[in-house]
């Protein structure tokens, strides 16, 4: 299980000034055709993801709040305060910087027993995307504090993805699920996030 030590980010720190992980080919944990890196960061209570990846045609047309993003390009974030994480939370942003957001019971750790409300919206998400030639980039600040009242435990069940759709899909992954199709839902394999303490 991969495990990343999320550094605090001072108020003025770009989050581009942070190291960056490299995700993987989702189905094999082999290198991606296209490269994406990930850098996450602690602030004011918030985790702050940043994608940025190489791109060769950005697909996506859907604008509204928990539109099925997964089905066109998308990054995801899955973040779980339990171990194990049968229950989690799941968000995404697409090139467009449309939003999805959604928790997900999933008590046996696998797709086929979960449950989706995505009905359930975070207050305080945010999330913004830009698309420059040849790669497109999002950051996502996400309230940690909501998802597990009334306090923040310092270590986290975690997944990051990304979907490239085209005539050649490619699914990325922090903590690959090994499986083909790649199942994202696949919150055994989560990885863990240790938060700097306070």
């Amino acid at each position: 299980m991969p495990t990343h030590h999320v550094p605090r980010l001072e108020r003025t720190q770009r989050l581009v000034s942070l190291p960056a992980v490299a995700l993987v080919d989702a189905r094999t944990g082999g290198k991606p055709r296209l490269a994406t890196a990930l850098r996450v960061g602690f602030r004011d209570g918030s985790l702050v993801v940043r994608f940025d990846g190489r791109d060769e045609g950005t697909v996506a047309t859907l604008t509204a709040r928990d539109d099925p993003l997964w089905t066109e390009d998308v990054y995801e974030v899955f973040l779980s305060p339990f171990d194990p994480p049968a229950v989690y939370f799941e968000f995404e942003v697409n090139p467009l910087g449309a939003v999805f957001d959604a928790r997900v019971e999933s008590p046996d750790l696998v797709r086929s027993t979960m449950r989706v409300d995505a009905s359930w919206n975070l207050r305080g998400l945010s999330a913004r995307s830009w698309v420059r030639p040849g790669r497109w980039s999002a950051v996502l600040e996400i309230p940690l504090a909501p998802l597990v009242p009334p306090g923040q435990p310092g270590s986290w069940r975690a997944n990051f993805y990304r979907i490239d759709r085209s005539e050649r899909d490619e699914f990325s992954a922090w903590s690959p699920p090994l499986a083909d199709p790649p199942d994202f839902h696949a919150a055994s394999r989560f990885g863990r996030l240790e938060l700097p303490r306070a």
